[in-house]
């Protein structure tokens, strides 16, 4: 028996072109897959927080399924190293064979951002040029990237409540040919451009939604917890809402709270990622309309990105 590939994160980031793992999504989305529900266990640690262990699995009809496992030790900080540890491991679902080892935090930064960009494709203006990015971390540095696939984004501003960061990404930007800057007022700088990007772990909103104007897209895709908020309860009463899965109505603080308090209500939804990527929903339907999105990640986004690169990765040999 073959031993499975190795692909550490320089070998995931070369495969997962973001071209092609978007149309790797929505080919996946438009088919679907097995998505049994997360399982998350507590660690209980000796004089440090709780560490959570995630474990994300998915198969598929084509013949290939998947497990993440996710090490979250926020105690890490003290130790300076990174709090969250990822891999993936990919299997054939007919033999039960292993087939890939993959790094998943490279694998769930990108298809993150490529999901994004997917809803986008449907929900923002075609002739959107102009992105601001709320959060300057591992996935915000990705959107960029993954909009420009689907949209001729040029302009790009950058807010984060650490400047050090938001100038490190402005910077990053800047080198790979796009006009960037740094957005000193939050408030300003969402009057500025086509598409709000918040890749945060805000639990107070930071978006208003009497800062939005007509035509905008607003793509919240950083809080995966009900204390969790990137956008208050305005925004949601402004825009046409859309998620990613079903998984938001029990994981995400954006759609809980209007949920809860009557802002929103479930027939309000106007769909997901499923009914946009198989047309049971045209997305957005007029130039001024203002598109909400939430997203929380999904199981089945990784299978199709650990799919892809494997199959590359094979190609190559």
């Amino acid at each position: 028996m073959t031993s499975p590939k190795f692909l550490d994160q320089d070998d995931v980031r070369s495969a997962l072109t973001f071209s092609d793992l978007i149309e790797a999504l929505r080919h996946q989305f438009r088919v679907g897959a097995e998505v049994p529900l997360r399982h998350q266990h507590p660690i209980a640690l000796d004089d440090e927080p709780e560490a959570i262990l995630l474990l994300m699995p998915v198969w598929d009809t084509a013949g290939f399924g998947g497990v993440k496992l996710v090490n979250v030790h926020p105690g890490n900080n003290v130790r300076g190293i990174p709090a969250l540890s990822a891999s993936y491991l990919l299997f054939d679902s007919k033999t039960g064979q292993h087939l890939a080892f993959l790094d998943g935090g490279e694998l769930t930064a990108r298809r993150t951002a490529a999901a994004s960009a997917l809803a986008a494709d449907y929900l923002c203006k075609k002739d959107a040029q102009s992105i601001l990015l709320v959060g300057a971390g591992r996935v915000a540095s990705n959107l960029a990237y993954a909009y420009k696939a689907v949209r001729n984004i040029e302009k790009v501003l950058v807010w984060d409540i650490n400047l050090g960061f938001a100038e490190k990404l402005k910077a990053d930007l800047r080198a790979n040919g796009f006009d960037a800057e740094i957005a000193s007022n939050l408030e300003k700088a969402v009057s500025q451009v086509d598409i709000v990007s918040c890749a945060t772990l805000a639990e107070d909103p930071l978006i208003k939604g009497k800062w939005l104007k007509p035509g905008q897209h607003l793509d919240l895709i950083g809080g995966f917890t009900p204390a969790m908020r990137e956008a208050d309860d305005d925004a949601v009463s402004a825009a046409t809402v859309f998620v990613d899965t079903v998984a938001v109505l029990a994981e995400a603080g954006d759609i809980i709270h209007p949920l809860e308090n009557g802002t929103l209500s479930k027939s309000m939804i106007a769909g997901d990622l499923f009914s946009l990527c198989s047309a049971q929903h045209p997305g957005r339907k007029t130039q001024d309309e203002i598109t909400y999105f939430k997203a929380v990640g999904t199981a089945l986004e990784d299978l199709a990105a650990a799919t892809l690169a494997f199959s590359k990765s094979s190609k190559r040999i």
